[in-house]
């Protein structure tokens, strides 16, 4: 005898993929309940910068990055930071890092990104179009910014990335050329490259807000409840929980962070790990913010979140369990202040911590578990995870429903590891 199944998919994580995810099955005919931590607080969709970052190509596994890591690694207010007693549980996914920045997996990462974020680029326009959305963006473009020579010239590849996959840019090589865009910057800032076709949402948790109602609307269910095992069956997949059980024809684990155990429990090793990014958001800041902002060389970006600027970034490797350091965002605010000496600082709406979730080639994966192909995997987006979840979701809707997806998918395989 048949199990009754209480909907065609049952996804686990109601963050932005999540929900991009659910929505899209939705358009589909699917029927569709999402299962979430009653956590909104460590909710990374909601308290990020803000930004659809399309221009950004790179992976982070190069060997530049890995030149400079030591310096940063010494400095615990860095862009890149180890807690000591992190240091042997995240070796092993350093060690993939480092063979991540080898030139011939740099390549293939790099054109397996590209083509992710083309996919996600003309899937949000479908996604905005469709949700009636656009009230909720910023179109106002990027400017990243560069303090030191050197650095300007260190970042050819990432102008020579976009040149590539048709990522529109202007460089400006004077403190006159950039204030043209956003004045208030100290002229220590002598060469910037300005990416027009930047997105940013006005504030993340309205966007999430906006998408959460659609789904609602649609007739989707939400479940507030830690979820403590996936079991797939021949017929469907078995959610098993706090109060009780679902019954699924298919399962997507898009639980961020806490994907990496749900996908263990069924044999799945797959090497993800957590960067923990901080943020404060100023009110009254006495600053005109007309375009984001990214401070290449120091690890941290500035966006408009409604009425406020919000200052963000940093990396930090320290496992899903400690506390967080609000030093580092306390550095962050003071390199703000430096850098833009008109800022005002004193009205601090809110100081937060989140994860990101990451894989050490800087790609997702989007993929049916190798157990069992009723489970579908979408998480690992890092610092992507706005950017790319309505690409995701349309992947994923396509391995669901069976068609092939509208991008080779074979980048983001669960086996890749």
């Amino acid at each position: 005898m048949k199990p009754r199944l209480d909907c065609d998919v049952a996804i686990i994580g109601g963050g932005i993929i999540g929900y991009s995810i659910a929505l899209s099955l939705q358009k589909s005919g699917k029927t569709v309940f999402i299962i979430d931590r009653n956590d909104k607080n460590s909710n990374a969709s909601r308290k990020n910068a803000g930004a659809f970052a399309f221009a950004d190509l790179i992976p982070l596994a190069t060997p530049e990055v890995l030149l400079s890591a030591p310096k940063w690694l010494l400095d615990p207010t860095g862009p890149l930071y180890v807690h000591p007693g992190y240091i042997f549980s995240v070796f092993p996914w350093m060690m993939r890092f480092w063979q991540a920045s080898w030139h011939h997996r740099f390549t293939q990462s790099l054109i397996a990104q590209a083509s992710l974020m083309a996919l996600s680029r003309d899937a949000l326009e479908r996604q905005v179009n469709e949700l009636n959305a656009e009230f909720l963006l910023h179109r106002r473009g990027q400017l990243r910014l560069y303090q030191h020579t050197e650095h300007f010239h260190k970042s050819a590849k990432f102008w020579s990335a976009c040149r590539e996959y048709n990522v529109p840019f202007d460089l400006l090589d004077s403190p006159e050329k950039i204030a043209e865009v956003q004045s208030g910057l100290d002229d220590r800032f002598v060469h910037a490259g300005y990416t027009p076709n930047w997105i940013n949402v006005s504030d993340p948790n309205s966007w999430m807000q906006h998408i959460e109602k659609s789904f609602v609307a649609r007739g989707g269910k939400q479940i507030k409840s830690n979820v403590d095992g996936i079991s797939p069956k021949q017929t469907n997949v078995v959610i098993k929980m706090g109060r009780g059980e679902l019954n699924a024809l298919f399962c997507v684990v898009a639980a961020g962070a806490w994907s990496k155990k749900l996908a263990s429990g069924i044999g799945d090793r797959i090497p993800l790990d957590t960067e923990r990014g901080y943020n404060i958001t100023l009110q009254d800041a006495n600053f005109e913010l007309d375009t984001h902002l990214t401070f290449a060389e120091h690890g941290f970006v500035i966006s408009n979140v409604n009425s406020g600027i919000r200052v963000g970034g940093a990396v930090e490797f320290a496992g899903l369990n400690k506390g967080p350091n609000f030093h580092r965002a306390d550095a962050l605010l003071k390199k703000a202040e430096n850098f833009m000496p008109i800022l005002r600082t004193a009205t601090i709406e809110n100081k937060w911590m989140g994860f990101r979730p990451s894989l050490p080639d800087s790609l997702p994966v989007i993929d049916h578990s190798s157990i069992s192909r009723r489970v579908l995997y979408a998480f690992g987006h890092g610092h992507l995870g706005l950017t790319q979840a309505a690409g995701t979701a349309e992947i994923v809707t396509d391995l669901i429903i069976g068609q092939s997806p509208k991008i080779n998918v074979s980048a983001f395989s669960a086996k890749r590891f």
